[in-house]
C-alpha cells in the first residue's frame, strides 16, 4: 500500500527532486509533488510525498521538524481531499 504524506513549510526554491532526495534517505519514495500557483507556477509552499505504507510512520517521525533549504518542514499524514461545494 501507498501512504501520502503532507509536507508543509517548503521553501519556494526547493525542487521536487530535492524534496524526493531528502525523503528517500529514510525510505522508498513512490511519488513526490510540490503544489504550485496556476497563474505563476510559483510554489505554494507545500506538497505531497508518497511512500510505502510500512515506511510512513518512521519517515513522518524523522522528517517532521527537519530543516530543508532553511525552512523547518511540517510532515504528517495527508487527509483526503474534501469536495468543495460551489
Amino acid at each position: 500500500m501507498v501512504k501520502t504524506l503532507y509536507v508543509g513549510n517548503i521553501s519556494w526554491g526547493t525542487t521536487e527532486e530535492e524534496l524526493r532526495d531528502a525523503f528517500a534517505e529514510h525510505g522508498e519514495v513512490l511519488g513526490c509533488r510540490i503544489i504550485t500557483e496556476r497563474a505563476t507556477g510559483r510554489s505554494r509552499g507545500y506538497g505531497f510525498v508518497e511512500v510505502a505504507d510500512e515506511d510512513a510512520e518512521k519517515i513522518m517521525e524523522i522528517m517532521n521538524g527537519t530543516e530543508l533549504d532553511g525552512r523547518t518542514l511540517v510532515v504528517n499524514e495527508a487527509k483526503p481531499r474534501e469536495n468543495r461545494q460551489l
